[in-house]
């Protein structure tokens, strides 16, 4: 390396305590395009000389390649790595960084700048403890500079440093940068930041950066490095109430029963009273386990493994803490959300949301508003798209132990997972539970499903018919019930058409009332299957993930999914309301098959051709499946 710690020649042992006894800071770089966030890292990496000589004449070659700076050295190539960031002088992924100076270790987060990796950005400033916020003092406060501000602040971000960057080409104006101050305070007033320190710098000359800089004699302030060496972050976190989010019950044989996991905030003693968050049963802690060995105390970030005095129940996705400070436990929750796919968020669609240890089916029960990143004003809105950030409502499959995130960062976040593809669609960040969250409850019943079922001589079932307007799912599923009746079963069929009438008649026809069409029709099924019904649903469906969803309501075999595989030419053919010609004018908008999809089932129970098939015959063979499969138990057949 350039540089050695004189005690690594003389006295190794001291050297690596030294290190071991330092302070800890995570720290991320956000700001807009060009504002200077790769070469900032790459100056703080330089001057605190923890660069590899090998590296600096990597460095120094690649500069001349691919440099920015005319053939001088081009300190951004340290952290931009990728050959795509390279060749455009732009930041894609997060690059994480380590330095250590005498007094501090850092990781530092070079995040990019473009709003289409507004997702990386949030990533990157999810385990931060310090925002720097670069600002081109040329250009000043930009979108995206309030867009990563807000970020930074939503995610728990305490602390922000503005770095107004490139003040070399403006002389160092004073005039100049106590403008963008005065415009970025001005914006951040409602944030929850609770300091805000503004550097005039050069990040390319290094004014400011690690040194304070003659060219700026008016800045009474720290250069950037002293106020990272200095600012306190570990008071706060270490003040937090005590939160052990349980990853494993470690039972290696009969004489030891420990719990695992990663401290997310506070302190723990040997000694200290603790609750579980599910059942609220208590006891105090015996030992506390390390791989270096056993402690009589623990902070955060710290993997342990705690034992206890008595033997309770807890299992993995509880979370232990001190009695007089627990965590709490809902299933619905108002929560802030980040949304980070392609693929719109849509309120009623089910996915799955992961704490830190613990994953259970969610889903948007309303979006209440977006908020605009310009002003941090507020809009109605039906879905969130890439980067967009609104206020939900949610609901869980089962409760889960929790605090706000303002509170605890830690047990406060989550993440949405698409149930298809697994991948993380959304970063969240719980506000409060719901108060019918704790006062709605199940109410046990004496008469259950089966006695109900019994006493009509039948098993309950779902028929779901989907496909094509124009396929013949409404006249299929007539027939099936008049059958049905004449054989003396209780029925009820759910017709899409007749539903929008009453229920749904506030729906319209976009992806999100679709969705939420759906929804409601799979939960009004459920209760009627509940009821004991042979219950028919006659739904154009197109949402093969919505389909999975109401399926996921019913017990083994009581959800059925038939398949009207007509072809789109026969449906259009038949065009009995006249709506296909409508739709291919353009009179009729998000129409299935023009212009919105319809995404065919994978592998229904029952799968018909009505081009092939009359009506009649299509819903003998559904008659006829019912019997083989024995929901038609009982009676005149």
């Amino acid at each position: 390396m350039a540089h050695l710690d004189d005690l690594i020649s003389t006295d190794i042992l001291g050297y690596l305590r030294a290190q071991e006894n330092k302070s800890f800071l995570r720290f991320i770089t956000c700001g807009s395009v060009d504002d200077g966030k790769s070469t900032l890292i790459g100056r703080l990496l330089y001057d605190s000389k923890l660069i590899y000589e090998d590296q600096l004449a990597s460095i120094e070659k690649d500069s001349k390649k691919s440099g920015t700076q005319g053939g001088e050295m081009d300190l951004a190539l340290l952290v931009d790595g990728l050959a795509a960031e390279r060749e455009q002088g732009i930041t894609i992924d997060v690059a994480y960084r380590f330095f250590s100076t005498d007094k501090r270790k850092f990781i530092v987060a070079d995040t990019p700048g473009h709003e289409q990796y507004t997702r990386n950005m949030a990533t990157g400033a999810s385990t931060a403890d310090v925002a720097i916020l670069l600002v081109d003092s040329r250009y000043g406060v930009q979108v995206q500079t309030r867009r990563h501000a807000f970020i930074a602040s939503l995610l728990g971000i305490k602390h922000v440093v503005v770095a107004v960057n490139k003040m070399d080409l403006n002389g160092f104006s004073q005039a100049i940068f106590n403008d963008i101050e005065v415009e970025f305070r001005n914006f951040a007033k409602d944030l929850a930041f609770l300091e805000i320190t503004c550097i005039p710098m050069s990040a390319l000359k290094g004014d400011n950066v690690t040194t304070k800089s003659d060219r700026s004699v008016w800045y009474k302030g720290p250069s950037l490095l002293q106020y990272l060496e200095h600012v306190n972050v570990e008071t706060e976190s270490l003040d937090a109430p005590f939160r052990l989010p349980v990853q494993w019950v470690n039972r290696p044989n009969l004489d030891f029963r420990g719990f695992s996991g990663t401290i997310a905030s506070g302190v723990v003693r040997v000694g200290d009273e603790i609750e579980v968050s599910s059942s609220a049963k208590r006891s105090k802690v015996k030992s506390i386990v390390t791989y270096d060995g056993a402690l009589k105390a623990a902070r955060e970030d710290m993997a342990i493994t705690l034992t206890l005095e008595d033997e309770i129940d807890i299992s993995r996705g509880d979370i232990i803490g001190h009695t007089e400070q627990v965590s709490q436990q809902a299933d619905q929750f108002q929560a802030h959300i980040l949304w980070m796919s392609d693929k719109e968020l849509y309120p009623g669609r089910q996915y799955i949301l992961k704490t830190s240890n613990k994953s259970v089916p969610a889903s948007v029960t309303s979006l209440k508003h977006k908020i605009d990143v310009n002003d941090l004003s507020e809009s109605s809105a039906k879905t969130l798209e890439l980067n967009e950030i609104g206020v939900c409502n949610l609901s869980l499959g089962a409760p889960i132990a929790f605090d706000p995130y303002n509170v605890n960062r830690n047990t406060g976040g989550f993440i949405l997972i698409d149930r298809q593809t697994n991948a993380t669609v959304g970063l969240g960040m719980i506000d409060f539970a719901l108060r019918r969250s704790s006062n709605v409850v199940w109410q046990d019943m004496n008469v259950d499903r089966k006695s109900r079922a019994e006493i009509k001589g039948q098993k309950p079932v779902l028929l779901w018919f989907t496909g094509l307007s124009g396929s013949g799912k409404s006249t299929i599923s007539n027939r099936v019930e008049k059958q049905l009746l004449d054989m003396g079963r209780h029925t009820y069929t759910l017709d899409g058409d007749n539903v929008r009438h009453g229920l749904n008649r506030d729906l319209g026809f976009t992806k999100a009332d679709r969705i939420e069409n759906m929804r409601r029709i799979g939960e009004l099924s459920a209760i009627m299957v509940d009821a004991g019904l042979i219950t028919l649903v006659a739904f154009i469906s197109p949402y093969r993930q919505e389909r999975e969803a109401i399926r996921n309501l019913f017990n083994e075999g009581e959800f059925i999914e038939v398949y009207v595989n007509t072809p789109l030419e026969v449906c259009e053919q038949r065009d009995v309301k006249g709506l296909y010609a409508k739709a291919r004018r353009g009179e009729i908008k998000n129409f299935t098959g023009i212009d919105s999809e319809y995404q065919a089932p994978q592998s229904p129970e029952i799968e018909i051709n009505t081009a092939e098939l009359s009506s009649e015959d299509a819903a003998l063979n559904i008659i006829t499946y019912l019997k083989e499969k024995g929901y038609l138990h009982r009676g005149v057949e």
